[in-house]
């Protein structure tokens, strides 16, 4: 038996009758504040698991969490920390975060690599140095997110909004930028070697230091 207790109270906010945490039905549970790091839960192993609708906000502590292959569609993860966390592509099929709201969560350094993060809510997020290659951010929100250094080559970010984001020194390589929203973002140092940016909006940002985009592409 695992219970998942309250970060800072120890109060138990979910009990799973099993050993492990390993594709564990956690959909709209209220894990609030809850701790699931590494540091807390030995391994932390979320891999599979189903956390669709979940609430997970209140600084939820997934730090160093595995969620290969976990199921976070429509979860509430406002200010949590996935810092270091897994959310990699697990035998074809990576984690599901379509629609989750991110807002304002540390991902910085998380391995997201192919992740389908869709329609997610990621504005004014932590993703500097991110694995977010081949992951699905089409429509998704990301404005204001810090992006410093992330790997988003291959990435689908079509119509995503990335304004006013800090993309510095990230690699866009072959990244699908149509339609974006990249009014405001900070682009220096940023490699878009073969991106497609067809209808994206550059008005404003910053590709060369001191120069901005007058014109929209």
């Amino acid at each position: 038996m695992i219970e998942i207790k309250h970060r800072e109270t120890g109060a138990v906010l979910h009990t799973v009758q099993a050993d492990t945490l390993i594709g564990a039905d956690l959909s709209g549970a209220d894990l609030s504040c809850a701790d699931l790091s590494v540091a807390y839960l030995s391994g932390a192993d979320l891999s599979g698991a189903n956390l669709s609708c979940a609430d997970l906000s209140g600084g939820v502590n997934l730090s160093g969490a595995k969620l290969i292959g976990a199921y976070l569609v429509g979860a509430n993860l406002i200010g949590a920390d996935l810092s270091g966390a897994d959310l990699s592509v697990a035998y074809l099929s990576g984690a599901y975060l379509s629609r989750a709201d991110l807002s304002r969560a540390d991902l910085s350094g998380a391995d997201l690599n192919g992740a389908d993060l869709s329609g997610a809510d990621l504005n004014g997020a932590d993703l500097s140095g991110a694995d977010l290659r081949g992951a699905y951010l089409s429509s998704a929100d990301l404005s204001g997110a810090d992006l410093r250094g992330a790997d988003l080559s291959r990435a689908d970010l079509s119509r995503a909004d990335l304004s006013g984001a800090d993309l510095i020194d990230a690699n866009l390589i072959g990244a699908d930028l149509s339609g974006a929203d990249l009014i405001d973002a900070n682009l220096i140092g940023a490699d878009l070697s073969g991106a497609y940016l067809s209808g994206a909006y550059l008005s404003g940002a910053v590709i060369i230091p001191g120069w901005k985009m007058i014109k929209e592409a």
